[in-house]
């Protein structure tokens, strides 16, 4: 009798493998996605208070691998992925006072034109050289944001979270969109040498070592894509380190010694206005601190005082207690005085507006905001949006100016740029143009309280500095008040929700930087950039279906 074997059972291990197959596989379409959740939130985390400049380059690093090579839609949704992870956290501070929805619904708003900069980048990312093509679709995209709608939202633009860091002396050559492309570009290159490693280290080689494994170094220099993503890298950060000596910061027309206001306001949010006459009284008694010191010989008396944005709520050409005190402050420290102020014009309109205060014969020039905000100094389709709130009624109904205004005091040209306005690339230029020697940036934070938004528009400011090579003064009515070099350095600073003055011998500066006089055109050049990568990129896809047909 012949024994026989008993039976093997059959094993479930192939079909264990299988199931976590399956499982990893779908895993792994996720991975994209994740990449540009993280790298949206490096990016955000990369902006001030913070103060992370590095970690912007990592971002579009990550964002980069995540869109490369994907279809239309997929990088179309990864690119609203990447905004909603940046911006929603960046503009919290917009949701203070008026809740979750408007702050949401601008988030969105802005991620959606996102999601077309990363649909652009995917579809350029099959062309050779993608990261310089990648790099002028984003700042295509920041060019819209900073259009439309309602006038444009450029809040959050790369370069405003480049405050220091290597990046920053491109702003002097090419103001914020050659900054803001730097980053970009050295990103996409980080992205793009990271795909090559790996496609070099998959790759089987030529010049194997005597154990059979292949020379993955040696491969890696003879690539030439690797070389040219290296290049990319790179080429920003030398950039900017070449154009370092080129931020100047002394004097070419002599000094000005400035004080700053800082007077702070009875309390935080939507109202704290609601205490008109309190603003006004607060920063008026500041003013008289200084003048007791002034005559007292504590401090020398300055050439001239900056007050905040919405100063004197109280419109002094109609009330005659205001008037009265704000000539008083004028008469005591001896100088004019440049005051925010919330007026009716001769047309009957209301005016966010500074008044330039001479000591002896009251107001005299003025300049007329002209980026006003919207859904705050004004409320487009206010019927429409009634609808989903009734706070649309708290805003208000601004007019804007129509022309830069320099005020001549004591002899200083100073370029004003009323708060919101310092995010705008023509409205800073301009003041520059017309002949500011300083430049100077009233602002009120007190609405959006202790959030990060001070600080995100401090860092607006010092990058307008290095731009266009003038220092920058920013009275705020609650803080943060600074004087900032023209090298982006912040010489004093305030605290926030105190009364505080600061006194400063600034320089008056005169020379036009690199990109004061080019102007629009290094934007026009890097949008064209991005377009041109479309085009080809639409060329080749319709060259590819012709030879399929």
């Amino acid at each position: 009798m012949t024994a026989t074997a008993p039976p093997v059972a059959p094993s479930d291990e192939p079909e264990e493998q299988s199931a976590l197959s399956r499982v990893g596989s779908r895993l792994r379409r996720f991975v994209p996605l994740a990449l540009a959740v993280i790298a949206g939130l490096l990016l955000y985390v990369s902006f001030p208070p913070r103060e992370l400049p590095w970690l912007a380059p990592i971002s579009f690093a990550l964002f980069g691998v995540a869109v490369y090579g994907r279809r239309l839609r997929a990088g179309f949704g990864l690119g609203l992925a990447f905004g909603l992870a940046y911006l929603v956290p960046l503009l919290s501070w917009t949701g203070v006072d008026v809740g979750p929805l408007p702050w949401l619904a601008l988030a969105a708003a802005e991620a959606l034109l996102v999601s077309l900069a990363g649909l652009g980048i995917a579809y350029v990312s099959r062309l050779p050289l993608w990261p310089l093509w990648a790099g002028g679709v984003w700042i295509a995209s920041e060019a819209l944001r900073a259009r439309a709608p309602f006038g444009g939202f450029p809040w959050g633009k790369v370069a405003f979270g480049q405050p220091s860091g290597v990046f920053l002396p491109l702003a002097s050559l090419g103001g914020t969109p050659l900054l803001g492309f730097g980053v970009v570009l050295c990103g996409f290159g980080l992205g793009a040498l990271v795909l090559r490693v790996r496609k070099v280290r998959g790759a089987p080689s030529e010049d194997a070592s005597p154990v059979g494994k292949p020379s993955f170094l040696k491969g890696l220099v003879k690539d030439k894509g690797a070389a040219t993503a290296a290049a990319f890298t790179i080429a920003p950060v030398v950039a900017g380190a070449l154009a370092m000596p080129l931020v100047a910061t002394g004097a070419e027309a002599g000094t000005a010694r400035v004080a700053l206001i800082q007077g702070n306001v009875p309390r935080m949010g939507l109202d704290f206005n609601a205490q008109r006459r309190a603003v006004l009284d607060y920063h008026v008694r500041e003013t008289m601190k200084l003048a007791a010191k002034i005559k007292s010989g504590q401090v020398e008396r300055p050439d001239l005082v900056l007050w905040p944005e919405n100063s004197s709520d109280i419109d002094p050409y109609v009330n005659q207690d205001a008037y009265d005190e704000i000539t008083k402050a004028a008469q005591a420290v001896g100088v004019p005085i440049s005051v925010g102020a919330v007026v009716t014009a001769e047309d009957g309109t209301p005016r966010n507006r500074l008044i330039q205060w001479d000591p002896k014969t009251g107001p005299g020039a003025v300049y007329d905001k002209r980026h006003l905000q919207p859904f705050g100094e004004y409320m487009p389709y206010r019927g429409f949006f009634r609808i989903f709130s009734k706070d649309v009624d708290r805003a208000g109904n601004f007019v804007p100016g129509k022309k830069p205004v320099v005020f001549d005091m004591a002899g200083t040209k100073i370029g004003n740029v009323t708060c919101y306005e310092a995010a705008f690339d023509d409205t800073v230029r301009d003041q520059v143009r017309e002949g500011a020697q300083i430049l100077s940036v009233p602002s009120n934070n007190a609405t959006f309280e202790r959030s990060q938004m001070t600080y995100q528009q401090l860092a607006m400011d010092r990058v307008r500095a290095v731009e266009h090579g003038r220092a920058v003064m920013v009275p705020v009515t609650s803080g943060v008040s600074a004087v900032i070099r023209a090298d982006g350095s912040i010489a004093q600073r305030t605290g926030m929700f105190e009364p505080a003055t600061l006194l400063a011998d600034v320089p008056k500066r005169t020379s036009q930087t690199l990109a004061t006089r080019a102007g629009a055109w290094p934007e026009a050049l890097l949008v064209a950039i991005g377009v041109g990568g479309l085009g080809w990129a639409f060329a080749r896809t319709r060259a590819g279906r012709r030879s399929d047909a």
